[in-house]
């Protein structure tokens, strides 16, 4: 693995391709195009998938409902990635099978098999088992529902870490080359005759000029905003802002199924298991006027979710049962549709070309990132000179290569068998700690642990099973700055740990010298700016 920050790395006075962006697509699309030997800077206004990216349901999914608006393209090209993505980053994603419930006021039993036909045969499965229909008086999912729910279906989708995936596309990235600057903002960008010229400002103040070829705009929310601000650039296409919300509450059953539960207004609501003690319910959609940093939850989302959770459950919740929430807003593709939750999941690249190219990401969803990305740069690489074909399809994640740098249907089916092989290798770890390594960091734990024979080895304990150790590794190679970084996206330790422990880690940390203020770049971030300034 490449060491961020090496001594002696010295960075190029132009690249080929600057992306603004750190969410799920600017991290593909900076992957993918340094994996094909293009010169690739990243910059990202605050941490690495800090807003939309880490906000979703964390479903590696096809879309069971778009069917019903028609989108049979959009599930089919889902549907195909759920298998590619899983096999890629095994420790990150897996298999999850979802419960429907069925309700006799909702969609005839008929239509739902119908859709669950198609589901399972749109796309070739290898990984996932098909959908069937369930008795609820005898299966284990249907012992928390309300005795009403008698009937109901079974079928496959996936479980996705999401921030830990865009993550991990970052550091794909910077090990093929690219060079990634958080907490960065792109400030304003003007065309050149043979290209663009950037400023960028950090959060200290510090600004720095930085020349690229081809800028890839791929700035979530703020795609327009980019568009006619900072580049100065008209488009016609726009993007609807449509805010997502979730709750989680105590873990309300003990099985590992999720659900889906159909309700009277159309929309559906996930119930998932999550981080063993919890379960994750959402979301909403709802049109999205102010601004993307300040959204936030409201209280009529947070009795609308308990409500339509208890239509199903026999375990009533209030809002008071919540411990945690959060809300993103998802930049969907303009389309014209009444209602929020119809608005389209597909994306769409407009590709600029009155002087140096400017390419703009519409829409999306972190299904179908990577074909996205892959699309993005078969767009942007000719036109650049670059001749080569894509290749993230058989490209492993970093740590995903449990069994061989190929990805297999073997790391997604032996994962536990892989668990049993490092507790074999490190039996001083505790198995609960070992375990979460595994899911987080997957080959990379050896990294991570790297010399060391004993838990005193692993430096202090900060917090229960948070050692130093741990904290060290974030900070050196996955761009981690404060405690947010590290409790909430880097991992959701957080949800577990007391009140005040986000301060304590940053006092920790700003005790050692550590970034916990965020206004000091990783040390490759330091390197470009003294090299991008000559």
């Amino acid at each position: 693995m490449k060491a961020r920050g090496m001594e002696g790395i010295t960075y190029p006075p132009q690249y080929d391709v600057l992306v603004v962006g750190g969410g799920i697509n600017g991290a593909g699309i900076a992957r993918d195009a340094a994996g094909r030997g293009l010169s690739v800077a990243l910059c990202e206004q605050h941490d690495l998938a800090q807003h939309t990216s880490s906000s979703s349901s964390k479903l590696i999914h096809g879309g069971l409902r778009y069917l019903e608006h028609y989108e049979f393209g959009l599930v089919r090209k889902a549907l195909i990635e759920r298998e590619v993505l899983l096999r890629s980053a095994p420790h990150i994603m897996w298999p999850l099978r979802f419960v429907m419930p069925h309700d006799q006021g909702q969609r005839p039993a008929w239509l739902i098999r119908l859709g669950m036909f198609l589901y399972d045969h749109l796309a070739r499965r290898e990984l996932l088992p098909g959908s069937r229909a369930l008795d609820l008086r005898r299966h284990a999912s249907g012992a928390p529902l309300k005795a009403q729910f008698t009937r109901g279906f079974v079928y496959s989708d996936g479980w996705v870490d999401d921030a830990r995936l865009v993550v991990l596309n970052a550091m794909d990235a910077a090990e093929k080359g690219a060079h990634i600057m958080t907490r960065t903002r792109c400030e304003s960008l003007t065309r050149q005759d043979n290209g663009w010229q950037a400023v960028l400002r950090r959060e200290d103040g510090h600004a720095m000029q930085v020349r690229a070829r081809c800028v890839v705009n791929a700035a979530g929310p703020w795609v327009a905003q980019f568009l006619g601000g900072a580049a100065h650039v008209h488009s016609s296409k726009s993007v609807r802002l449509v805010k997502g919300s979730h709750i989680v509450v105590p873990r309300l059953f003990e099985h590992d199924h999720a659900y889906i539960f159909q309700n009277p207004d159309g929309r559906i609501v996930f119930a998932i298991p999550y981080e063993q003690d919890f379960t994750l319910i959402g979301t909403t959609d709802i049109e999205y006027q102010g601004r993307v940093e300040d959204v936030a939850i409201s209280e009529d989302e947070t009795a609308y979710l308990c409500q339509l959770a208890n239509r199903y459950f026999e375990k009533p919740i209030t809002p008071a049962d919540v411990v945690w929430s959060y809300s993103g807003v998802r930049p969907l593709l303009e389309d014209a549709a009444a209602d929020a939750s119809a608005v389209t999941r597909d994306y769409q690249l407009d590709l600029n070309t009155q002087g140096a190219p400017l390419l703009s990401i519409f829409g999306g969803k972190i299904t179908t990132f990577r074909k996205l990305a892959e699309e993005a740069v078969d767009m942007i690489a000719p036109v650049l000179g670059n001749q080569r074909g894509a290749w993230t399809e058989h490209g492993c994640l970093p740590g995903g290569d449990l069994y061989g740098a190929q990805p297999s249907n073997r790391s997604v089916r032996q994962f536990g068998h892989y668990v049993e092989g490092l507790q074999q290798q490190y039996p001083w770890l505790p198995a609960a700690l070992l375990q979460r390594y595994a899911r987080a960091y997957g080959s990379r734990t050896h990294a991570l642990l790297e010399g060391r024979k004993n838990l005193e080895e692993m430096g202090e304990e900060i917090l229960g099973g948070l050692y130093a150790a741990e904290v060290d590794y974030l900070l050196r190679h996955e761009w981690a700055t404060n405690a947010a970084d590290i409790l909430w996206r880097r991992s959701k330790l957080g949800l577990h740990f007391p009140k005040g422990s986000e301060a304590v880690l940053d006092a920790w940390l700003a005790a050692r010298g550590g970034q916990s203020s965020g206004q000091e770049p990783p040390a490759e971030a330091g390197e470009l700016l003294q090299a991008a300034s000559r």
